[in-house]
């Protein structure tokens, strides 16, 4: 495998006079639809030059532009992504763009000076024969040069033909691109061929790494509308559907869209490098100035049909924390997108499940009544769902899960890389930092890096219903000293987990903290490792399910209340009187030392706890809020 070292002395600024002129789109202001992208094709048509094929390389005699050195070199300009500056060539296959360049290797490649699996130095490495990857870097058509004839402009569009890695660029081939669902190859920074996991093609794909599926989808969308003339005639390529207009297959221009606005938007090193491919031959991909354009042209009409309302909703299956809820999914023109779960008439939760759900950090012996609204792609919302309630249990047990967390869900690409990682689990939006996914314990784990000042983190999304144990399972992967994890919840220091070469479940027991619930597992800088983590779960606590004390003759009135709640004890002694809502959350505290009355206008319309605690001895009651 090559690896360079050598840094280039390189100038990426652009000559002012190459920069895209002010006005350059002012003929498609107004336009909207298939219209807009014939204006755009005159506008991306007009003043494109029609470079040789080796002037990609570095632009040779042309003036104010060193092709790829200046469009395509691996250069931090702070638009949120980390890369190693060091002027090497930026190749979307092999690229790493998340970790520091500062960081240690990895296993497997001892050689390596960055996490990039290697690089390339603009010309030096260009053409030449490969076995693997890292031998050499050509130039890569994103639409097949076999669909347009090699003919040029197209052949040598910087737009769309860029350099990457010899191997991976003929592993791609002229496969469409799409999302993969099981990789036969995969290249050393998660791009990956293999079946299709995109409904409307069943055959085989190629899908590039998040970072760049937003590049790619832009180069794309520009090549139909350049060459909106011809591009009937390029069926070859899988993408195309051999119309001018639409260009693509819907499931193509679906994915495109996503991949454009939602994966990987636009940033200022693609901005920059838009304004170098100016220099280079005398247009812009208008995508990449204006994103807007790509719904103005193929969705020009916005969604605004509301998916149906869900029906046939049971709430059941009811234990001292958790009620489990069923219902009919909901339909809708383009796609459910997630349900709105409410109760008590108050939004509590979101859920991607398209027909079951279960609500969790609930109160024992408490009816909850529940409604939920269907949401699709853009926004709209159904109407309710009939309304179900049923009565949480209260048999003591205190050992309901509130969370638990697998890590079945966290993304692939880029496995053994060092990121930001997001994923949706079982209680919400889990994040990483620092994390690589490609290690395993019982299963998928997230593996955090602790070496030196990494300084890696685990936060779960907050969860109501409390934390009574904690449960996690930690094994140190690869070399490294032995360590602990700090544990805080709701930012406060609860305790340590520890962690060494051996799988190892831990358990921190009597947390008991109320009400809604943050778990961040740091790096406490105690040993030097990657650690992986799996299998977390903690149980849920509140005061409220352990406490059966009985508080002699208390009265609460009226019950339902409006205004004020009249609390009647028949003593004197000090009192404690704490409410707390349908989802555990503390509203109201205060102490009383005789009958007194408690202020419930500012609490919304609601099921609310009541507690009052003499001493050791304390009572709940219910009571609703009108």
């Amino acid at each position: 495998m090559k690896n360079s070292y050598l840094l280039l002395i390189l100038l990426f600024t652009i000559n002012a006079s190459a920069q895209i002129p002010a006005g350059y789109y002012d003929s498609a202001n107004g336009l909207s639809g298939f219209a807009l992208k014939t204006e755009l094709r005159d506008i991306t048509s007009q003043g494109h030059i029609s470079r040789s094929y080796d002037q990609l390389y570095d632009g040779s005699g042309i003036s104010g532009s060193q092709g790829y050195v200046d469009t395509h070199s691996d250069v931090d300009v702070s638009s949120g992504h980390i890369y190693e500056n060091d002027g090497t060539v930026l190749d979307m296959y092999s690229e790493n763009p998340e970790n520091p360049a500062n960081d240690t290797p990895d296993e497997g490649m001892p050689n390596a000076p960055t996490n990039d699996p290697y690089n390339f130095t603009h010309v030096t490495d260009s053409g030449g024969n490969q076995t693997e990857e890292g031998d050499c870097y050509n130039r890569e058509h994103l639409v097949p040069q076999s669909s347009f004839g090699s003919n040029f402009p197209m052949q040598s569009d910087i737009h769309h033909v860029i350099p990457t890695d010899c191997r991976v660029n003929n592993f791609r081939g002229s496969l469409p691109f799409g999302e993969v669902a099981s990789a036969n190859w995969t290249s050393m920074n998660g791009s990956k061929r293999g079946s299709s996991d995109i409904n409307g093609y069943s055959g085989t794909m190629f899908e590039p790494i998040d970072e760049f599926k937003g590049d790619i989808a832009r180069a794309l969308l520009y090549f139909a509308t350049r060459y909106q003339n011809t591009v009937d005639g390029y069926t070859s390529f899988d993408m195309f559907n051999g119309t001018e207009d639409e260009v693509f297959f819907p499931w193509a221009i679906d994915m495109l869209l996503d991949w454009h606005y939602n994966i990987d938007p636009v940033d200022q090193r693609e901005r920059d490098r838009n304004n170098a491919a100016y220099a280079f031959q005398g247009n812009a991909n208008p995508f990449v100035d204006h994103p807007e354009y790509a719904n103005m042209i193929w969705n020009p009409t916005p969604d605004t049909e509301a998916p149906t309302d869900p029906t046939n909703l049971i709430a059941s299956s009811p234990t001292d924390f958790t009620i489990d809820l069923n219902w009919t999914a909901s339909t809708d023109n383009i796609g459910v997108a997630s349900y709105d779960i409410y109760i008590n008439s108050i939004f509590a939760f979101n859920t991607t499940n398209p027909s079951s759900a279960t609500a969790t950090g609930l109160l024992p012996d408490t009816n909850y009544c529940f409604t939920i609204k269907a949401k699709d792609t853009a926004g709209n919302e159904s109407g309710f769902s009939n309304q179900s309630c049923e009565m949480t249990t209260n048999n003591g047990s205190g050992t309901t899960d509130c969370a638990n967390e697998d890590f079945t869900n966290i993304p692939t690409d880029n496995p053994s890389g060092y990121a930001d990682r997001m994923w949706t689990g079982t209680n919400g939006t889990w994040n990483a930092t620092r994390g690589r996914v490609d290690e395993t314990i019982t299963g998928k784990a997230i593996t955090i890096d602790c070496r030196n000042s990494s300084n890696g983190t685990l936060t779960s999304p907050t969860v109501a219903g409390g934390i009574g144990n904690l449960t996690v399972t930690t094994q140190r992967k690869f070399t490294g000293s032995d360590g602990t994890f700090d544990v805080l919840i709701n930012t406060v220091l609860v305790g340590t987990i520890p962690y060494n070469a051996t799988e190892e479940t831990t358990t921190i027991t009597g947390i008991n903290v109320e009400g809604n619930i943050n778990l961040v597992i740091q790096d406490n800088d105690s040993g030097s490792a990657r650690v992986a983590i799996d299998d977390l779960s903690w149980t849920c606590y509140t005061a409220l399910s352990t406490n059966e004390f009985k508080l002699e003759s208390v009265k609460l009135y009226p019950n339902p209340v409006k205004n004020n709640l009249h609390i009647a004890l028949n003593s004197q002694l000090e009192t404690s009187v704490n409410v707390f809502n349908i989802l555990g959350k503390k509203v109201i505290s205060k102490t009383i030392t005789s009958s007194d009355t408690l202020n419930t206008r500012q609490l919304s319309q609601g099921i609310y706890i009541i507690k009052l605690t003499q001493g050791h001895n304390t009572i709940t009651r219910k009571f609703i809020k009108n």
